[in-house]
């Protein structure tokens, strides 16, 4: 009896384990022989992320049958799950009165980003098809630069006067959800269309009929102008936890909202971005890519930066006298090099996170200079003592050199990675400092291009503090 049960919770811990596979299950439903109606009735029981990781891989026969299943409303929130470029290429694949009512239901911001990716030919037929109303909003949408916060709004929001009785509220609360479904706070504006406040969802329901509206409204409820870049919101956006902030426009008319998901999305572009400047591209890139457009994004800064790898392989060469007396500090470059680099690139990422707060003063900046440099001296001093006592013995034991000479150039590389760490950590700072000033974005100021700087700085300190230190004054040979 005992065994039996214990294969009873094995089995039943084995099942829990089991994952359904819902991508298999939507495949065969769509590849089956029901009648369209039977299969629009299972697949509304899946969610629109799991069917939109299908249809990929579904053939263009199969895809058309499956836009044929579904009405509009639900191709528009499976679309909602898949990349822009891509669901333009599926509407292409469509009729114009199904790719037009599609377009319809999609969220503005999505709709005119969509069409952007659609044949011009094909597109203008579908923007006719259009309701002239959805037409107006996508098409202000549309009007915004990719940069600009008012290109990632829509207009799926509820919008009331002030001057609402809480009865009014909520009867146009109800006529209003029929169109849009962000009703969790509901934007208040004036009577000439002006941005007044926000009223929250509870705070309305909850309410008694004898209230005033007005004691609802908070008039503090943060915005964004439509016109200010995306670099210029990202902060006051991620600041704050709603679900909707309203976009103005420069007459403090509400254009529409950004939601929270287009925040997260918003983010993470940036975030793509800076990493891929950070790494030394142009842009982005996927697994998709064709070789010659990766080419394209890499190669600018590869030359940026062969023209300053050929500057400090020129700067090696100046010092030519040093290193045919000295052969053996040539050993210990790479070390050098490789310390400053590493400094750079960590004051690189720290600056531009900090950055990131466009409210920064110049004593702040200044302050983050210094605090730096601290920073990459005394990490320096603590690696020069370090140095100087291993890279001693090393040339002592392994290079069979006196004392003398062995501290002499141990000496020297601890001092070298001093001056190297700390000049390297301003270098660091400035660079981005300096690009975020010049309207330049800091990212731009990648790890390559401060690694190599920074190469140029340790080379000149390395070989020029040999040359002051070990020939000059020690007459070392």
């Amino acid at each position: 009896m005992e065994n039996t049960n214990q294969e009873k919770i094995v089995v039943s811990e084995e099942t829990a384990i089991v994952k359904p596979d819902y991508g298999q299950e939507i495949t065969d439903i769509l590849r089956g022989n029901d009648s369209p109606k039977t299969m629009l009735t299972k697949l509304e029981d899946y969610h629109g992320n799991d069917i939109a990781q299908v249809i990929e891989i579904l053939s263009a026969q199969e895809r058309s049958k499956f836009y044929r299943v579904c009405n509009a409303e639900m191709l528009a929130e499976i679309f909602e799950y898949i990349d822009e470029d891509k669901v333009g290429s599926y509407l292409n694949e469509m009729d114009i009165r199904k790719a037009a009512a599609v377009v319809s239901e999609l969220e503005t911001d999505t709709a005119a980003n969509v069409l952007r990716e659609i044949e011009k030919d094909k597109r203008a037929l579908i923007i006719d098809a259009i309701k002239p109303e959805i037409q107006q909003e996508i098409r202000m949408i549309a009007s915004f630069d990719d940069d600009e916060i008012g290109s990632k709004m829509t207009t799926n929001c509820i919008i009331i006067r002030e001057n609402l009785t809480i009865k009014q509220a909520m009867d146009e609360l109800v006529r209003q959800a029929e169109e849009n479904d962000n009703i969790s706070t509901l934007f208040v504006v004036d009577e000439n269309d002006e941005f007044y406040g926000a009223v929250d969802l509870k705070e309305l329901i909850i309410a008694r009929s004898t209230a005033s509206l007005e004691s609802l409204i908070v008039t503090s409820f943060p915005y964004v102008y439509a016109s200010e870049t995306i670099d210029e919101c990202i902060e006051k956006l991620k600041d704050y936890s709603e679900s909707s902030i309203p976009v103005l426009d420069n007459s403090n008319k509400l254009l529409g909202v950004i939601t929270s998901q287009s925040i997260i999305e918003v983010v993470d572009d940036e975030m793509g971005e800076d990493y891929a400047k950070l790494a030394g591209l142009t842009a982005e890139e996927d697994l998709n890519e064709p070789v010659l457009q990766s080419m394209k994004k890499r190669l600018p800064w590869l030359l940026v930066l062969l023209a300053l790898g050929m500057l400090v392989s020129g700067v090696v060469g100046a010092f030519e006298k040093v290193v045919s007396q000295l052969t053996l500090i040539m050993a210990f470059q790479s070390l050098i090099l490789d310390m400053a680099g590493n400094v750079g690139t960590q004051s690189l990422a720290v600056t531009i996170r900090v950055l990131m707060d466009e409210n920064l003063t110049f004593r702040q900046k200044g302050h983050l200079v210094t605090k730096e440099m601290r920073v990459g001296l005394c990490n320096g001093l603590l690696l020069c003592v370090i140095s100087f006592i291993f890279v001693g013995l090393y040339i002592m034991l392994f290079k069979h050199k006196p004392p003398m000479f062995a501290y002499a150039v141990s000496a020297c590389i601890g001092v070298s990675l001093v001056m190297a760490m700390l000049i390297s950590s301003a270098v660091g700072t400035l660079i981005p400092i300096f690009f975020k000033r010049i309207k330049i974005d800091p990212a731009v100021a990648s790890g390559p291009l401060i690694t190599t700087i920074n190469d140029l700085v340790a080379v000149v300190t390395y070989y020029g503090m040999s040359w002051i230190l070990l020939l000059n004054i020690l007459h070392l040979e």
